[in-house]
């Protein structure tokens, strides 16, 4: 009885090192922020628990919150300034975006900013307290990924999540080589040339006409 006796116990100890393993990774589920740019709300979740949510302001029409999956990568904090007293970055490839608070608390709940995220200084605070670098934050705005709500022209020299999209388009149908990075510039610029030649379209850039011949559309 005995010999069985030590193994049997440590087997039962190893279960229990198992399920408080468990239980301990349950708790310590990494934190993922979820952006609703129509809904103006920030939400923080902790495995399938929802910790935390605020109001916010995203982008403007002519600079637009970028939409995808990020990680915040970056953070400062100091003085009260035009980013409250905060500021956690985003490795968003297409420019310098973040999640801040703000000295306009008025704007909060609408589409205000250069493209960045805002909170009241106080929430702002408390998420910078709260997560970690290497937190991936989730940006979303309607039904159509990096689409968006709606489809928009665009030319040489725009950065954003749909400039994204149509580059991941052209690449996959052969007429873009380079990563997709969402700043259209000269490797974008003759890959939509390009692609207007073999499709017949008029000499251009990124019009109705040109989504509907790459077959990008919101229905995808």
């Amino acid at each position: 009885m005995r010999r069985w006796l030590i193994p049997a116990v440590a087997l039962l100890a190893a279960f229990a090192a198992c399920c408080a393993l468990t239980a301990s990774g349950e708790q310590a589920a990494p934190y993922v922020i979820h952006v609703d740019v129509e809904q103006k709300s920030l939400t923080v979740w902790q495995g399938s628990a929802q910790v935390r949510q605020y109001t916010v302001a995203t982008g403007a029409w002519s600079t637009p919150t970028p939409l995808g999956v990020f990680t915040i990568n970056s953070r400062f904090s100091g003085r009260m300034s035009g980013f409250g007293t905060c500021f956690l970055g985003l490795n968003v490839p297409w420019g310098s975006y973040g999640i801040h608070g703000t000295n306009k608390p008025e704007s909060i709940g609408s589409n205000a900013s250069h493209g960045c995220i805002r909170l009241r200084v106080k929430d702002a605070e408390e998420l910078y307290a709260l997560v970690p670098n290497g937190t991936r934050v989730v940006i979303e705005c309607g039904p159509y990924g990096e689409l968006g709500t709606s489809l928009r022209s665009l030319k040489n020299g725009d950065r954003n999540s749909m400039v994204r999209a149509v580059q991941r388009k052209l690449r996959a149908l052969g007429y873009y080589a380079g990563w997709p990075d969402g700043v259209y510039g000269e490797g974008t610029a003759r890959a939509v040339s390009a692609a207007r030649r073999a499709l017949s379209l008029p000499p251009g850039e990124v019009d109705w006409s040109f989504y509907r011949a790459i077959g990008l559309t919101l229905f995808e």
